[in-house]
């Protein structure tokens, strides 16, 4: 079933978690005749990783999970193979298609670059990048939608250090734990983007991991599906459209607040252009 996956958060929250229940029990019944993903859209959160996966569901070889956001390799590892598995289009459905799935967190987990290269080391990997100050105040007007941040946006970012105190020590010292502070509260910390992918680039070669810009996606989305479409090897293909998901309206940032963030964001910045030999430009 290809679900189109700006769709799937229109369904009501008890229907979807029923029709995941279904799924995934019967998935992992039948996870045996079900291929693992050759590619993963690995994030960044708030970056446009769920654009980018509707137009690559839209292509006729690219398949992969009815549901966006599988998170087996930071959220539901301890599940095992066989669940992972079960996420997937058996192989007579996916005979011949490129595999993949989207879980933006995965980017940010300090122990998914290991998971994924144990499991999946051949994988493509597809990074997506915001300017920092964006994407932080974008999962802050999320996190506020969904009734699960009380605080104001500057207040939200002076708490992270406190809220996330001791959460990553615990997330590699026990694979089974969910923290929800780190979940829902890294507003700053997720937009570190070179410390990200400096921990992937210590286990998977260069030329297995494409970064795209979200302001190339925005500005360009045609070219930028066609730069993941050859770097996976797949056909060239155009979309009739290119509909931007799931944008929000809020009031802007404080003036005042956004230039504190882009200061402290600076050097950050700096080493991210260094590793991708390209200046963004971001302010």
């Amino acid at each position: 079933m290809r679900l189109p996956a700006e769709k799937i958060p229109t369904i009501p929250a008890p229907v979807r978690a029923v029709l995941r229940n279904a799924v995934w029990s019967y998935g992992k019944a039948t996870s045996a005749i079900r291929p693992l993903p050759g590619f993963l859209v690995i994030g960044a959160q708030k970056a446009g990783t769920t654009a980018l996966y509707a137009y690559l569901r839209q292509h006729p070889a690219i398949t992969g999970p009815s549901w966006k956001e599988v998170s087996f390799f930071d959220r539901h590892y301890a599940r095992g193979e066989a669940w992972y598995r079960g996420n997937f289009p058996n192989s007579l459905r996916a005979r011949g298609d490129l595999v993949g799935e989207a879980s933006p967190s995965y980017l940010f987990h300090p122990l998914a670059p290991e998971r994924v290269a144990g499991l999946v080391p051949e994988a493509k990997l597809i990074v997506l990048v915001r300017n920092p100050v964006d994407r932080a105040y974008s999962h802050y007007q999320h996190e506020v939608a969904l009734g699960r941040e009380p605080l104001s946006f500057e207040d939200a970012v002076a708490a992270e250090y406190e809220r996330l105190r001791g959460e990553e020590g615990r997330l590699v010292a026990d694979p089974s734990y969910f923290s929800h502070a780190w979940w829902n509260y890294t507003y700053r910390a997720r937009g570190l983007y070179a410390d990200q992918l400096e921990r992937w680039l210590a286990v998977f070669p260069r030329e297995q991991l494409l970064v795209v810009p979200s302001d190339d996606l925005s500005a360009d989305p045609g070219a930028a599906y066609a730069s993941v479409l050859a770097f996976l090897g797949a056909a060239p293909h155009r979309l009739d459209s290119y509909p931007r998901v799931f944008e929000r309206q809020y009031e802007p940032m404080a003036p005042e607040t956004r230039a504190k963030l882009a200061a402290e964001f600076a050097e950050p910045n700096r080493r991210l252009y260094e590793l991708l030999g390209r200046n963004l430009a971001w302010e």
